[in-house]
């Protein structure tokens, strides 16, 4: 009897932490793109096995467009709580960048740019639900620029000609172009003057100082 009990002890399937987990699949996607990311690299990266990982997530389909979901929306999140701060529109654009930078280029791992243009953008060509989730989130990025853009342009810091909408695209625009160069090697003081140089394009000669 107690050596059943033994055998269906070692039989049961490890614990894990759903959210560590899911993490550490990210991680993978983040790092190698869907096609290079197979199910071998995520069962070793989330310490499950192939069937308590499509269990707890599904196929690698379904949790890769899980990851997409969840970076999305805490990605808009901080936008949002960042743009919400007191601060002139300069500023303002200048802690989105520096958000930004701090996790394309994590201190003390290699750069990996952003997960939604970094691998959404080469999947979405074969993939439509993929192609939806990429432009359903640089869309909301526009918009977490656009509705501080026309805040910016109540309070008088933007001319009343500005059109924010466009000025928002132009916002997220420098966002990608620091992800992708970011991933290519260039240094971050570099990619600080390239926000400093959109900063500056996007407030210009209205920008007022507080």
């Amino acid at each position: 009897m107690e050596q059943k009990e033994n055998k269906r002890a070692r039989g049961r399937p490890r614990a894990y932490d759903p959210e560590q987990a899911f993490n550490s699949a990210r991680d993978v996607f983040w790092h190698a793109g869907y096609g290079g990311s197979s199910l071998d690299d995520l069962s070793v990266a989330t310490g499950m096995n192939r069937p308590s990982l499509y269990a707890a997530f599904g196929d690698k389909h379904a949790l890769y467009l899980q990851t997409l979901d969840r970076y999305v929306e805490t990605s808009r999140r901080r936008m949002d709580h960042a743009l919400a701060a007191d601060l002139p529109l300069a500023q303002a654009l200048r802690q989105i960048y520096d958000l930004a930078l701090a996790m394309y280029l994590p201190a003390g791992s290699e750069a990996r740019g952003c997960l939604l243009i970094g691998t959404a953008a080469t999947q979405a060509v074969t993939d439509a639900e993929v192609r939806e989730r990429l432009g359903n989130g640089l869309r909301s990025f526009d918009d977490a620029f656009e509705i501080r853009l026309r805040r910016a342009q109540e309070q008088g810091e933007l001319d009343a000609d500005a059109e924010p909408a466009l000025l928002a695209k132009l916002a997220s625009a420098v966002l990608h172009t620091l992800a992708l160069r970011s991933r290519a090697g260039d240094a971050r003081a570099s990619l600080e003057a390239t926000a400093d140089a959109g900063i500056k394009l996007i407030c210009g000669k209205a920008t007022k100082r507080r």
